[in-house]
């Protein structure tokens, strides 16, 4: 059982969560002015405050978890080197300059 939940992916890249972000606000921005509309109309604020409920719920169903939509540009890390392994000879060091007096 823990394997199965070990084998879900957690982690957005940098560009998914700045997708998930502008969807997000996109979504509440409509359904506020949805709602405001319609509340407007029908002289109920009661429409207004669950017209953006369902915006909030629709937003955070499309964007908390991480569907693969939002790692598409995984990071490239460097590959681990060695301690050690690329110390420079004193040859290739360049002579250090001493300030004169």
């Amino acid at each position: 059982m823990l394997s199965i939940l070990r084998s879900i992916p957690t982690h957005m890249d940098y560009k998914g969560q700045k997708l998930a972000e502008q969807i997000f606000q996109g979504i509440i921005l409509v359904s506020a002015i949805i709602g405001f509309i319609c509340g407007y109309i029908t002289e109920q604020f009661e429409w207004t405050v669950y017209i953006l409920m369902a915006g909030f719920a629709l937003s955070c169903l499309l964007t908390l978890p991480p569907w693969p939509v939002y790692r598409r540009n995984p990071l490239r890390w460097l590959p681990v080197q060695e301690p050690g392994a690329e110390e420079k000879k004193p040859a290739d060091r360049k002579p250090k300059r001493h300030a004169k007096n």
